[in-house]
């Protein structure tokens, strides 16, 4: 019987004609749409998920990204401090001694009284350059720069009895000059001028002014030299 029907269909395909064959195709090809030019639009939730999902990645992007550091391959890193402290470096000991030099001559100023060659006026203003105050107790020159110097000051001998203003962020102060700032004139007067003393961090002037938050006027010799 198998053999019968390979028979027949051997039989059929010896008597199809090419105009058969040419009509089937041309049915089958009908039935298939006609391509068009274009493209078709993208689903509305499709599009809606997508967005979504870029949103919510943009966030978490920017909420760890960690300032792009290295550093956050680092198990210990927290990306709150990183952020905190970007942008913040530590100067080195010749920018801060620049930074003082520049706050130092700045107008209304130390220059004014003290001069450029940190010589002082005769008679009137003292000198920096030598001077035991400067070059002495770091705790004595904080205070008399954060609080300002009232009365006679005596100086390689020679006494000077003017005053001296406050520069530090402290009651009646009018320069308001921050612990770094203070940190950086202090240093720079230091060591200028043939002086040759350590310089001063912010957080020794910061100590200081912990230390008195309470005062609301000037120095004088006599309190200054109780500090040794």
């Amino acid at each position: 019987m198998s053999a019968d029907k390979n028979k027949n269909f051997s039989a059929d395909q010896n008597g199809a004609s090419d105009e058969s064959i040419q009509k089937v195709h041309s049915k089958l090809v009908s039935e298939k749409p006609e391509p068009k030019e274009g493209y078709k639009a993208m689903p509305l939730f499709l599009l809606g998920l997508v967005s979504a999902m870029i949103f919510v990645t943009s966030i978490y992007v920017v909420q760890h990204r960690g300032g792009f550091s290295p550093m956050v391959y680092d198990e210990r890193f927290d990306p709150k401090t990183a952020a905190a402290g970007a942008g913040k470096k530590e100067l080195t000991p010749e920018q801060i001694i620049a930074a003082g030099k520049k706050a130092y001559l700045s107008g209304g100023a130390c220059v004014t009284c003290h001069q450029t060659n940190g010589q002082g006026v005769a008679g009137t203003y003292p000198p920096l350059a030598g001077s035991e105050w400067v070059q002495g107790n770091e705790e004595r020159v904080i205070r008399i720069v954060l609080h300002g110097l009232n009365g006679p000051l005596t100086v390689h001998g020679h006494t000077y009895n003017s005053a001296m203003p406050a520069f530090g962020k402290v009651v009646g102060g009018g320069f308001n000059w921050n612990e770094e700032k203070v940190a950086q004139v202090l240093t720079y007067v230091r060591q200028e001028w043939g002086n040759t003393s350590a310089p001063i961090t912010k957080e020794k002037v910061a100590e200081v002014l912990a230390a008195e938050k309470a005062r609301a006027k000037p120095w004088t010799q006599g309190e200054l030299e109780t500090f040794k």
